[in-house]
């Protein structure tokens, strides 16, 4: 019974509590920016949306997971940033602006990568017998993910002043609640995730720790400046665990324990790598006036006047 409560209760209201702070951080122009300077948020969404799921590939057919073990990290690996890749990147310098647009673009797009790595996933793994997301299950993973976020944007355009009293209170609790789901798939799932833990927990590890490298080495290499790099580091490399776990253990969408425990051990473990890199990032000090925010069109020289 308290199974059951837990899968088709409480997970799917804490996940709406998260998307829902995700969707007061967020504004229409979140959304438009990336017509201004795309080349950031391309190489992360790239980087994010087909260099990841790749490499989580590699990794779980070279370590030999047993499949829905190996299925769970791909729905992790799938699943997009949020509200913890954003305060990550401002601890470590990066720009949250982009950060906040690469969240909200991966948001909606997961809606529709999510189901496709998916059903990848469990063909390949699982086999032909394996139940994929149907076009009803796709529909309710697009009200998991983007009916909150909707709502909070609204809340956030309708009371701009509420909205800004209580967004730092808003994080506070989504972090909060992320630990809370986190430790009740732990908890309700310990036998199963002590068995596990062995076997996922270094493939997790080497999971987050490869992409925040990936993240900000591949935007580098494409002249991504380095606070934007940052940015995407944490993005790529922080994922919605909440999100993950989510899917992996509604009743109406995967209905399978195991394959919750990536997600389970990636939200204990995540934030060890993610701390260092961060700190890392953040004692190297910037040059003023070296890098222009990726959101601010760069100003127009200035002639001066003949003496």
């Amino acid at each position: 019974m308290a199974d059951s409560v837990v899968t088709t209760v409480a997970l799917p209201l804490a996940l709406a509590v998260v998307m829902l702070g995700l969707g007061l951080t967020l504004t229409v122009p979140d959304f438009s920016r990336v017509l201004l300077h795309p080349r950031a948020v391309l190489v992360a969404l790239t980087c994010q949306l087909v260099l990841l799921p790749v490499i989580c590939f590699g990794l779980v057919v070279a370590v030999g997971l047993a499949p829905a073990l190996a299925v769970g990290m791909m729905v992790l690996a799938a699943s997009p940033g949020g509200i913890t890749a954003n305060v990550f990147s401002h601890l470590a310098g990066g720009d949250v602006a982009l950060n906040v647009t690469l969240t909200a673009v991966n948001s909606v797009l997961a809606v529709l990568t999510l189901p496709i790595v998916i059903n990848l996933s469990l063909a390949y793994f699982v086999g032909s017998g394996a139940i994929g997301l149907q076009s009803s299950k796709v529909l309710q993973v697009l009200v998991l993910v983007l009916l909150p976020v909707a709502l909070g944007m609204l809340v956030r355009r309708l009371a701009p002043g509420f909205t800004a009293g209580v967004q730092s209170l808003v994080k506070v609790v989504s972090l909060a609640v992320l630990g809370l789901v986190i430790t009740a798939t732990v908890l309700v799932n310990r036998a199963i995730l002590g068995e596990s833990l062995l076997a996922v927990g270094p493939v997790a590890l080497l999971l987050c720790t490869l992409s925040l490298l990936i993240g900000y080495a591949v935007p580098r290499l494409f002249r991504v400046d380095r606070r934007q790099s940052i940015a995407s580091a944490m993005e790529i490399g922080i994922h919605n665990a909440a999100l993950a776990i989510t899917v992996a253990l509604s009743p109406l969408l995967l209905n399978n324990p195991v394959m919750a425990v990536p997600a389970a051990v990636y939200g204990l473990l995540a934030f060890v790598p993610a701390a260092i890199f961060g700190y890392v990032l953040s004692r190297r000090r910037l040059t003023t006036g070296s890098e222009v925010r990726w959101d601010q069109p760069m100003a127009a020289p200035t002639s001066r006047p003949s003496p």
